[in-house]
């Protein structure tokens, strides 16, 4: 019988790799782990976790005019880019530590350093060596730049965090999340901002009524857009003042915009890159890792979790996978996760959440016995706050018993809420549950269970 260094060798310390291997160990597995890069993966050291807090940075601008309302007379503050950019970066490189003693206290061993293979049972680390009775990749995914001129002098959301000064005139290229996300940071942290788009609406994939409503939201608080732009005809120029960003519009006339930084947020892809799945066997389809329900790869032995197999990349659903391979692989008690109905958010300005079908994917499934509930309306808090800002909630339901198949908002609290309304989905509930429902008067979320 072949003897080898560990039962479980990961490779990737982020949020799927560190549930698997610790759960893993936890059921007496010998498990190593490698990590090239501070040890919490994309979530803790550029994605959602610094994203976040500099998100709630961001709200801070609004404060003296929202509390003038209400009474109070607070001087605008002056904002200080580096002070926070060091405290976020001081924030990660705690929960690095942190994440580490995590694996040290479930006896996981730490190997620093890009791991690759050799055989499909031979990892390197560095110059050393090891070998495992099964692999796990939770190499996670990475941003990338779209080809096109002068995409040099763009920086991806990895860099955001680690800018040396704080840009005045920003712009963002494309319109995802990440960099919907970003242009409310910077808008709200006092920058101008500038957001260029393909399509006509941000947020592509998401129910039409979130993408009109976030978008006309951030173009009430003062964010510009270019919509509808030939992709064919952008790029960018260097200069002594800045950067230049060329494009012909939706009606093919010329468009310039000057600013000092430039986001590239056109989308992230598989962190594939020198693993040398090759050398393994291990089959990758459409530039991700191909696996089974399991997550297991076309290699019985070596297994994939997390935003490198493509499937929903989003920490919840990473750590879930690692967890579920864990509890069947080395706790005997078979998992599987249900990529259905996972709610997800936009920490957009204003904030999106949804959980469930679009009313257009419920449509097209359903036809016309779906029903859609909807309603908008201005919040409380702005009654003496001043502002435009709405809040938008929806309800999609189908059939007789009105089975409910989605839920949508936009607005303050909106993921908050959606988190928990999302268990009315997963319980497979019904319109007439949320009916039956009390209310908590008066809230934003007392709209999901009194709407008719």
């Amino acid at each position: 019988m072949t003897k080898f260094d560990y039962d479980l060798f990961v490779i990737g310390a982020g949020s799927g790799g560190l549930a698997a291997s610790k759960l893993s160990a936890s059921y007496g597995a010998k498990v190593a782990i490698a990590e090239g890069d501070l040890v919490g993966g994309t979530c803790v050291i550029s994605g959602c976790l610094p994203k976040k807090l500099m998100v709630y940075a961001s709200h801070f601008s609004h404060f003296p005019q929202e509390a003038a309302g209400y009474g109070w007379e607070i001087p605008q503050g002056k904002f200080n880019w580096q002070k926070l950019r060091d405290a976020v970066q001081t924030e990660v490189k705690r929960l690095n530590q942190l994440h580490i003693s995590f694996l040290e206290k479930n006896h996981v061993e730490l190997i620093s350093g890009f791991a690759s293979f050799v055989d499909p049972h031979t990892i390197v680390v560095g110059d050393r060596q090891f070998t495992a009775e099964r692999i796990l990749i939770a190499v996670g995914g990475e941003a990338f730049k779209p080809n096109l001129k002068g995409i040099e002098y763009a920086v991806t959301s990895k860099e955001m965090f680690l800018l040396p000064q704080f840009p005045r005139r920003f712009a963002v290229i494309g319109g995802g999340y990440i960099g919907t996300e970003f242009a409310g940071i910077m808008h709200g942290l006092g920058a101008e901002v500038t957001q260029i788009i393909r399509d006509r609406f941000i947020l592509r994939g998401f129910d039409e009524d979130i993408r009109t409503n976030v978008q006309e939201g951030m173009v009430n608080h003062g964010i510009n857009f270019h919509t509808c732009i030939d992709s064919n005809s952008l790029s960018i120029s260097q200069h002594e003042q800045g950067l230049t960003i060329s494009f012909n519009d939706g009606e093919g006339k010329p468009q310039t915009v000057e600013v000092d930084e430039v986001l590239a947020a056109t989308g992230r892809k598989p962190n594939l890159t020198n693993l040398h799945l090759e050398l393994a066997g291990v089959e990758v389809v459409n530039k991700a890792i191909a696996v089974k329900e399991d997550s297991a790869t076309n290699q019985p032995h070596i297994f994939a979790i997390g935003d490198c197999t493509d499937r929903v990349n989003l920490t919840p659903v990473a750590i879930a996978e690692g967890r579920a391979f864990a509890d069947t692989v080395y706790g005997h008690k078979p998992q599987y996760i249900s990529h259905n109905n996972i709610p997800s958010a936009v920490f957009s300005q204003p904030e999106a959440a949804t959980v469930g079908l679009s009313e257009f994917t419920a449509r097209e499934l359903y036809g016309n016995r779906v029903k859609v509930y909807k309603t908008k309306f201005r919040p409380m808090f702005h009654s003496l706050a001043g502002g435009d800002a709405k809040t938008m909630i929806k309800i999609i339901v189908v059939g007789e018993e009105e089975r409910v198949l989605g839920l949508q908002m936009v607005g303050k609290d909106a993921a908050e809420i959606i988190q928990g309304m999302s268990l009315v989905i997963t319980m497979g509930g019904c319109k007439k549950d949320l009916d039956n429902t009390m209310a908590i008067h008066p809230t934003s979320a007392e709209e999901f269970v009194t709407m008719i």
